[in-house]
């Protein structure tokens, strides 16, 4: 079976996770700067089988969109072109962040590297992944 990795998008850093390929565990795997996102995906998937690609929907607490979803709208786009035999799919996101930070400090991290805002971003993308593999539209 090959790997579900997500993305958490952000205009200068994105945090990356995949699932083991047996997809029962989501781990952060890597924070990428975002103009290397699209380069550093093609090297991952040459390496390691993967056949979808969730990304995160940055939306409000109302459900509108957020001011970064026309640039995840366009990575959507891009990663449909570029990886067309993967499914690309967009999975809410919203609380991801304050959950990630939750879980850093639940899991004991020092205050110091709590800091490091890449931590966060590949927690977040694990807390997508992780939520979109319990979804109904992955179970389908």
């Amino acid at each position: 079976m090959s790997r579900v990795l997500a993305i958490d998008y952000g205009t200068k850093r994105t945090g990356i996770a995949v699932t083991d390929p047996l997809r029962i565990i989501a781990s952060g795997l890597e924070t990428v700067a975002t103009d290397e996102l699209t380069s550093w995906l093609r090297k991952y998937c040459e390496a390691e089988a993967v056949d979808i690609i969730v990304v995160g929907k940055p939306t409000r607490m109302d459900g509108t969109p957020s001011e970064t979803m026309p640039h995840v709208e366009g990575l959507v786009k891009r990663l449909k072109g570029e990886f067309s035999d993967k499914d690309v799919v967009l999975y809410d996101e919203r609380f991801t962040s304050k959950l990630a930070q939750r879980a850093i400090i639940d899991g004991g991290v020092k205050k110091m590297a709590r800091r490091d805002k890449s931590l966060v971003d590949k927690v977040s993308a694990a807390i997508i992944l992780q939520s979109y593999l319990e979804s109904k539209e992955y179970k389908r």
